[in-house]
Parts: C-alpha cells; structure tokens; sequence
C-alpha cells in the first residue's frame, strides 16, 4: 500500500456503510485506491444511494440520472492529488449482476477508474480510452482481478 496516499471513507447511511463491509473491508479499499498513485493524494470516497446519485450527476455534469461513479478532482498541483470519489452502491450492484460479475471485482474496477480521474486520465476519444483501460487492467490484475472488459 502506497503510505503517503490518505485514504477516508464516507457512507450515505449506516445501511450502504453495512452493505459495503459486506463486500470489502476499509483495508481492501485503501489498497485498491492506493494502487493506482504514485505521488502523494489525499482521496475521500463516499458511498452513495441513487437519489442521491441523481442529484450530483445533474448538477455537475447535466445528465438527469444516476450514474455509478464520480469524481471530483480538486487540485493535482505537482507534489500531490486531492479528489472526492463518489461510487452508487445500487448501480455498481445492478450493473456487476448485468455483466455477470462478481460486485467485489466491479467495485475495485469502478474506484480504480475513478482514481484514474483523480490524476487527469479520461475516455472522451478513442485514444484516451484505450489508455485508462489500459491502466485499469493493468492495476486491476496486479490486484488477482481479472481484465473487466472482457
């Protein structure tokens, strides 16, 4: 684990935190977002309901829906990154039993993608998208997760 990225959690309720230790443990969760930096950071991820989901995804990028990540990179001014990471539990779960994978396995892949965010990555075109998914595979299976694109 990367010592000088900090890592807090957040839980909309005392049921999604209860459901989320169901999954992973805080540990697991501070090794999956660690992973992905290489200089300092200092991450929040917040685990959130749909409402809620909705709400933010409107507000800052337009879309009336819930989506099952956000992020919000706040600075990565040279020596260090500050982001919130916000992940819908009940769409991270829909979509794992959608694509026929584990919610452990979806979950790792959605908060390393958006920690990718956190650090400027992005899929706008082609290019870019083959880049981070790049990344996410590569970081996924340096953690026993296997490629989620495939």
């Amino acid at each position: 684990m990367n010592k000088s990225v900090s890592i807090e959690l957040q839980y909309a309720s005392p049921a999604l935190q209860k459901q989320v230790a169901g999954i992973s443990s805080q540990k697991e969760l501070g090794l999956w977002a660690s992973t992905c930096f290489r200089k300092p950071a200092r991450i929040t991820i917040r685990f959130i309901n749909k409402a809620e989901a909705h709400d933010l995804n409107l507000f800052f990028r337009g879309f009336d829906k819930p989506t099952n990540v956000l992020t919000f990179p706040y600075h990565s001014k040279g020596e260090s990154i500050d982001a919130d990471i916000v992940l819908c539990l009940p769409i991270v779960r829909e979509e794992a039993k959608e694509q026929s994978k584990t919610l452990k396995a979806h979950l790792a892949h959605l908060l390393i993608h958006g920690c990718l965010h956190a650090q400027g990555h992005d899929h706008m075109n082609t290019s870019q998208a083959k880049k981070m998914e790049s990344l996410e595979i590569k970081l996924l299976e340096s953690l026993g997760f296997s490629n989620p694109y495939q």
